[in-house]
């Protein structure tokens, strides 16, 4: 990776700013996370020029944050996908959008929510048609899973904020004031005790959060969850779909929603804002007959 003389040798901060800090770079890299690898599609989503585009995938190619992987011989055009080096940025983006959402978008307050008539809301509504980039997520039961399941017609894939296992680990402080916070446990046992429901319409359903596995294990084993719940401790899902977070006893929590998947992995359908845990079992069952029936 370079580092450039003009920034402050002995601080990160400035020190990251030389690599990522202008606006071009930042939204490069979220519409890379999001699944956005060829030249032309980048600049047609971000609207930037061919000049300024060349310069700034040149720069990340050469400071580790991307690489090129080869498509198309002849001639040759190459795809630009994150390194780890750029993969570990995506708490950053997770962290910025969170900011923004919480104090520029919104009103400053701390929310595991949102109104349904939010500018939050309406982004996370327009996934409908969005297709899940190939990412694998670490599974309460071990190893690594993908979470569209390939053998069902469709996934349900309901994001929580946090459950926990009595004794193992306690809510963290303030966790109850927190609007939307609450509710994990009483939303995956629901999902639990009507699993029979989604498998009679070809559905599979995975549990994600930011806990670790080790977490989210324990609450499997207290709760006995059946399904696969996953970790997104490391983001990936949420940045690449720009999910709505919370920052809550120094963790980004994913926000409560659910969406509906395709073979395909496309979104086809979506429930945000999350107003009642349990509740929303029912609705992503309607969904799923409203797609069916559509």
């Amino acid at each position: 990776m370079r580092h450039t003389e003009a920034a402050d040798p002995d601080c990160a901060i400035s020190q990251a700013l030389s690599v990522v800090g202008d606006t071009w770079t930042l939204l490069l890299i979220r519409d890379v996370a999001g699944g956005t690898h060829q030249f032309d599609a980048l600049q047609n989503g971000l609207g930037i020029s061919r000049k300024v585009l060349t310069e700034r995938l040149k720069a990340l190619v050469a400071d580790g944050v991307l690489e090129k992987r080869l498509y198309h011989p002849h001639p040759p055009r190459y795809e630009y996908h994150l390194t780890g080096t750029g993969r570990g940025l995506l708490p950053v983006l997770v962290a910025l959008q969170d900011w923004g959402g919480r104090h520029i978008l919104g009103d400053g307050s701390l929310t595991g929510t949102s109104t349904a008539d939010s500018a939050e809301a309406r982004r996370v509504m327009a996934l409908t048609g969005h297709r899940l980039p190939a990412l694998e997520l670490a599974a309460a039961s071990g190893g690594l899973v993908d979470p569209v399941a390939a053998d069902r017609t469709w996934t349900v894939l309901y994001c929580f904020p946090g459950a926990f296992a009595p004794g193992v680990m306690g809510h963290p402080p303030g966790w109850g004031e927190v609007p939307g916070a609450a509710g994990c446990t009483l939303e995956s046992c629901t999902y639990r005790d009507r699993m029979g429901e989604f498998a009679a319409r070809d559905a599979a359903v995975y549990g994600v959060s930011t806990q670790r596995p080790d977490q989210l294990a324990a609450f499997a084993e207290h709760a006995r969850i059946p399904f696969p719940l996953l970790s997104d401790a490391g983001l990936e899902l949420a940045a690449s779909l720009r999910l709505p977070t919370f920052r809550a006893a120094g963790v980004d929590r994913l926000k409560r929603l659910t969406l509906v998947l395709d073979a395909t992995r496309t979104v086809r359908g979506v429930l945000y804002p999350v107003t009642d845990p349990a509740g929303s079992v029912e609705d992503a069952l309607a969904l799923l007959d409203g797609l069916a029936a559509g």
